[in-house]
């Protein structure tokens, strides 16, 4: 180590001297430019005056270009020249008030100078060193914009960072993700960096030159930076603090739309062949029920020959109505499809669908609850919104406790109808709610209760949202789930009620 210290000092010798040099250099031509001015006013007999005005002006020069110290000898040496050659009598340093005036305004003149000179170096650098940082800011953001986002892109960035700015180290860390990103020299720096990020603030370190900065996604924090080996200005490290948590948020937002895409593309296949199976399995089935019923209605059966004949008729029924629902569905993914609407009452469409159930001891365990005389109707396919009550209310029958009552409500404001399902027996956990909307997915809970097919909710989703409502589940604690159906009112014609009335007796 010793060595190589020494050999490190010899090393900076020739900078050294050289620094000193040009630091001389102003103050010897001054020195050199003083003794000249002096042999030549004292040649051609000039007063203190005029020579006093030359020194002056030498005095400035070294102020400007040397700084206050070498413009104080210059000083100096000027009162003592005047004095001496200029200040009877000549050739002698008798004090007088005109030299020490003189001496006054020289380091006046010197100290103003210096320190404006000084100033005005300071600005210039500043400015350089800030053109440089917005050239490299550029090159960074230009730069980002080409990365190639197939990878993690904070490794990316940290090493772009790290090559446009001639930094030692960058460590990037991502909350979102926790992911740690490093380039460069290791560097113990994580903990400040996600200090940065816990404190939402930027600091500098000027004991290891380091800029810890906060990643920003609009006005929240995602993240910190560490800018290792920098001199940087605030700004500068704000600013690519910014570019980093814009690269990152481009980064995820490629990928959702990536994911996005295949997702279409997956659901489009799907869709597709679930309306293919639909419309083949159509024409057997109404084959079957046509046969089926045909016997049972031609007659001359035995007992046990009736009874198989009509569980075929009954399950060719149910399979009839699973292909309704998958061209339903089918019908709702594509992008032709256009609503029908007209006026209608939520109320009726639910007593349509109790109505419709097969069974009497079904519709019996449906309770509801008289519409108010203030019902505003609203503007809905008639088929679609049937269908997506039908579920509703079959949903309640095959998922709540057997013979418990099923309460049906309707409540009313000005902006919307709410239509609720209320039913004893099972409560879908707070994590399963929003899941049970979606294609093909049955909760947890439901897998020991009768087999579905994971399609009707989703079905009821896509048919409420295309009429700009909203479907959703509540869990009740010691009771069930209860089933929410909001859409808009049209109260411009809640006074055609009597119409609407006319109309659900005629269908």
């Amino acid at each position: 180590m010793g060595d190589r210290g020494r050999l490190t000092r010899i090393s900076n010798l020739p900078r050294t001297f050289n620094a000193n040099v040009a630091c001389a250099v102003p103050s010897g031509l001054c020195l050199a430019g003083g003794i000249a001015c002096t042999w030549l006013s004292f040649r051609f007999g000039q007063g203190f005056a005029f020579t006093g005005f030359l020194y002056l002006i030498l005095v400035v020069l070294v102020a400007l270009y040397g700084g206050f110290w070498q413009a104080t000898v210059i000083s100096v040496t000027a009162a003592a020249c005047l004095n001496y050659f200029f200040v009877p009598p000549i050739f002698s340093f008798v004090n007088s008030p005109e030299n020490w005036v003189a001496l006054g305004a020289f380091e006046f003149t010197a100290l103003v100078i210096s320190r404006l000179s000084q100033r005005a170096n300071l600005r210039a650098a500043e400015a350089i060193a800030g053109r440089r940082d917005v050239e490299r800011l550029y090159e960074t953001s230009r730069r980002i914009l080409l990365l190639d986002n197939s990878g993690e892109p904070g490794a990316h960035v940290t090493s772009l960072i790290r090559e446009v700015f001639e930094l030692r180290a960058v460590q990037l860390f991502d909350a979102r993700s926790g992911a740690r990103h490093e380039s460069g020299e290791a560097a113990d720096a994580w903990q400040q960096t996600e200090d940065a990020y816990v404190r939402d603030a930027d600091g500098y370190d000027a004991d290891t030159l380091t800029w810890y900065c906060t990643l920003r996604v609009g006005m929240k924090p995602a993240g910190g930076l560490a800018l290792i080996g920098t001199s940087m200005t605030k700004q500068a490290a704000a600013a690519l603090a910014s570019l980093c948590g814009i690269a990152l948020e481009r980064a995820r937002a490629l990928q959702r739309e990536s994911s996005a895409q295949a997702a279409r593309e997956t659901e489009q296949l799907r869709t597709a062949v679930l309306d293919a199976l639909a419309h083949e399995f159509k024409t057997p089935l109404t084959v079957t029920r046509t046969a089926s019923s045909g016997l049972l209605a031609v007659g001359g059966l035995t007992e046990l020959q009736g009874e198989l004949i009509t569980v075929i008729d009954q399950q060719a029924s149910k399979l009839d109505h699973l292909a309704s629902r998958l061209l339903t569905a089918a019908r709702l993914d594509r992008t032709e499809f256009r609503l029908q609407c007209e006026p209608l009452m939520f109320s009726h469409l639910a007593a349509t669908a109790v109505q419709r159930l097969e069974q009497e001891s079904e519709r019996e365990r449906f309770r509801l609850s008289p519409p108010r005389a203030n019902e505003h109707p609203i503007l809905a396919d008639r088929e679609l919104m049937l269908t997506a009550v039908a579920q509703l209310v079959d949903n309640a029958l095959k998922y709540s406790e057997p013979n418990s009552p099923i309460d049906i409500t309707f409540r009313t404001s000005e902006t919307e109808v709410l239509l609720a399902v209320r039913s004893k027996g099972l409560v879908i956990s707070g994590k399963d709610r929003e899941r049970v909307f979606e294609r093909f997915y049955r909760a947890p809970e439901t897998l020991h209760l009768p087999a579905g097919t994971g399609l009707g909710l989703s079905v009821l989703k896509k048919i409420v949202t295309a009429h700009r409502g909203n479907a959703w589940a509540e869990g009740e604690p010691g009771y069930g789930t209860s089933f929410f159906v909001s859409m808009p009112a049209a109260v411009e014609l809640s006074d055609d009620y009597g119409f609407l009335q006319r109309q659900h007796t005629a269908h």
